[in-house]
């Protein structure tokens, strides 16, 4: 027990050497454009963009990862008898037992109901297990060891911010040190160690402002289609089969999705996302005039695969601000019973 305390405990330090790294290359960096090379008319828009990138950066690190509630936790007496079976039907049937009324609209590509074995909870849709964190994480994109955090639904506008500003700041720093650098190469620069900074740092700039560009244009893609990284790579899977483009509701919904409605607040890292994080709105299982046509909204949507319907309201009442202007949900008895079995035929099919 005593190694495998000190291993973990060492592996959590560890995990903390890219935040130092990236910490110790801010604070240099802005050592060297204020004290060495202090070009007053710049200093502004420097500080600006140096205390939106920290402060980004810092929210991104220190929120934690978003799990599922209590109500996805199986009861005790279903968690002892899921224990007990050794069948997996038998455990498949006591898991469908208890997601029937959870918002759950996806399972695993075989059609079995997502259990955490580790954590002991059914799993929402587009939440998986971090094997790095040990926990189930709600909207998990991926675990990123520059932040020593899982980028998820708590903190992925700030990762998202964090890399909209660090890249400005590399842009402003690369583009202002410019003609000090060509200056060194052209022995105009007055010999002092302060031109050995100036070299570096254009050098140190230009380096992140390409790499983060790059994952910056990737992760505004995954924006605009509503993806995580993980569903890119392993589409999730609905009751017609697996859809990269389940949780799409067009580009300028799914931007508020992560940013909220208010835009004045899309800029700042605060948390302005919609929703809880355990239900989503999906193209599948809503009538949204941007993925279906008019005439098909007073009807619900049929899977090809069976005669069984989806339900035709969005999957949590904290979602409506995406679809409201847009879409009319049906209220009728015979529609809400629809809701119902429609859900339980999807893992009872």
């Amino acid at each position: 027990m005593a190694p495998s305390h000190v291993l973990k405990c060492c592996q959590k330090v560890l995990a903390w050497v890219p935040v130092a790294f990236i910490a110790l290359v801010v604070a240099w960096s802005y050592y060297a454009y204020v004290v060495e090379l202090c070009v007053f008319v710049y200093l502004v828009v420097f500080h600006l963009s140096f205390v939106m990138f920290v402060w980004s950066y810092w929210k991104t690190i220190f929120t934690s990862p978003a799990s599922p509630s209590n109500e996805f936790c199986l009861s005790k007496a279903d968690k002892e008898q899921y224990e007990k079976e050794e069948r997996p039907e038998s455990q498949q049937e006591i898991l469908r037992r208890a997601a029937k009324d959870l918002p759950i609209y996806t399972t695993t590509a075989s059609r079995a109901i997502r259990y955490c074995d580790r954590c002991q909870l059914i799993k929402p849709d587009r939440c998986h297990h971090c094997s790095a964190c040990d926990i189930c994480v709600l909207k998990m994109d991926h675990h990123c060891p520059w932040v020593n955090n899982c980028v998820g639904f708590s903190n992925y506008k700030f990762f998202l911010l964090f890399l909209l500003y660090s890249l400005l700041y590399c842009l402003f720093v690369a583009a202002t040190v410019l003609q000090y650098f060509i200056k060194f190469w052209t022995n105009e620069l007055p010999d002092t160690h302060a031109k050995f900074h100036v070299l570096f740092l254009f050098f140190v700039a230009a380096m992140f402002f390409i790499s983060i560009l790059s994952l910056f244009s990737y992760h505004c893609w995954l924006v605009g289609k509503n993806r995580s990284t993980i569903e890119t790579f392993r589409a999730p899977t609905f009751r017609n089969g697996p859809d990269k483009n389940g949780f799409s509701l067009g580009c300028s919904k799914n931007l508020r999705e992560v940013f909220g409605d208010e835009k004045k607040y899309w800029l700042l890292p605060i948390f302005t996302s919609l929703g809880d994080g355990c239900n989503f709105p999906t193209r599948l299982v809503i009538m949204d005039p941007e993925q279906l046509t008019v005439s098909s909204q007073s009807e619900p949507v049929k899977s090809s695969g069976g005669s069984q319907s989806f339900p035709t309201r969005p999957l949590s009442e904290s979602q409506n601000r995406l679809l409201a202007s847009d879409s009319q949900w049906v209220e009728s008895g015979p529609e809400e019973e629809n809701v119902k079995s429609g859900f339980c035929n999807t893992f009872c099919a």
